[in-house]
């Protein structure tokens, strides 16, 4: 990343109880657990950045509504910590059907009370601070 985020945006679409997650699969084969999301760099509409993340990655057309979930993501290093505002955004859609891009394995529908026991992504790893 050349220029520093002012933000990370994610993309909350519930079902029953149930987040959408996307999978991502390493090279030794570990899952790890992440909402689809997209950096907002200054200047720019984090709700519509969101929008078409979220299209882009699970291959739902969904619609941004109030934030859900609010807490600090990290864009720096373990070293030089470089704190943004991390929003998680409740997103609704008519269908529901994920088909995931190419950079994820796939997906899964989890319980809302079962997020902080997943091996979450770097770029979620900030839920783990929410409720």
């Amino acid at each position: 990343m050349d220029k520093k985020p002012s933000m990370l945006a994610c993309g909350l679409l519930e079902d029953n109880g149930r987040a959408l997650f996307l999978v991502s699969t390493n090279k030794e084969k570990k899952e790890r657990f992440l909402l689809p999301y997209d950096f907002v760099m200054p200047g720019e509409d984090p709700v519509s950045r969101i929008v078409e993340a979220f299209r882009l990655q699970t291959g739902i057309d969904a619609q941004a509504h109030e934030i859900k979930f609010e807490g600090k993501y990290n864009s720096g290093s373990r070293k030089r910590k470089l704190w943004v505002p991390a929003m998680a955004f409740r997103m609704t859609a008519k269908n529901a059907r994920a088909i995931p891009s190419k950079a994820f394995s796939g997906f899964k529908w989890v319980p809302l009370d079962e997020i902080a026991s997943l091996r979450l992504a770097r770029e979620a790893e900030w839920l783990r601070g929410v409720s």
